[in-house]
């Protein structure tokens, strides 16, 4: 799997929403290879979205089509300061759910130390967390650079997350959690998608 971490600060979340609801419509159908996407505004206008298709060739078809590109010089206009991007197949795909039924998603970017182990770690224990956290959907995970990477985790809604989190974790969950959070590099940034965009293959 491919994914594209999208993000910038847009001067309109609905007509950036609008935008991409046209995606769908217009060019999904002629997109080979894609397999969805998640997006959406921050309340402060930070956007975010990952693409996901099923090869870094296929990303690569669409971005070259005339039409993506007029689509992506209509939707740039709405960024205020550009756009960056993140290409990585390095990509970890975890669902207990149905992720495109979420509420809420909350994305976390970040750094880590050893990359190799936070993947060993992210593989454990999956029937114990889901059954503890039944709030999370699944999670999608890219990493790329040096151990940087985006998360996105999907809730069944804010209220429910909220109240996942005030939970006590047990001992070997939260053992898990410790060393996860020992391999950080710092502090992860969050956005807060209340709304979130999902879009898959019709």
């Amino acid at each position: 799997m491919f994914v594209q971490v999208i993000q910038g600060k847009v001067t309109d979340a609905e007509q950036a929403h609008a935008a991409m609801d046209r995606w769908m419509e217009e060019l999904a159908p002629e997109a080979s290879g894609w397999l969805g996407t998640t997006a959406g505004v921050t309340s402060d206008g930070k956007f975010i979205a990952l693409a996901r298709f099923d090869s870094a060739d296929a990303a690569r078809r669409n971005s070259d089509s005339p039409a993506q590109d007029k689509w992506w010089h209509e939707f740039s206009s709405l960024l205020s300061d550009g756009a960056t991007f993140h290409d990585t197949e390095d990509v970890v795909i975890d669902t207990h759910g149905d992720p495109d039924a979420a509420g809420f998603v909350q994305v976390m970017q970040g750094a880590g130390s050893d990359p190799e182990r936070a993947r060993e770690l992210m593989g454990q224990h999956r029937d114990e967390w889901a059954a503890f956290r039944p709030d999370v959907l699944g999670s999608e995970v890219a990493m790329y650079g040096g151990g940087e990477y985006t998360m996105a985790m999907y809730f069944t809604s804010e209220a429910e997350a909220r109240e996942g989190e005030r939970k006590e974790v047990p001992p070997e969950l939260q053992a898990e959690m410790d060393e996860m959070n020992s391999l950080a590099s710092g502090p992860p940034a969050f956005y807060d998608l209340e709304h979130p965009w999902l879009y898959s293959p019709r």
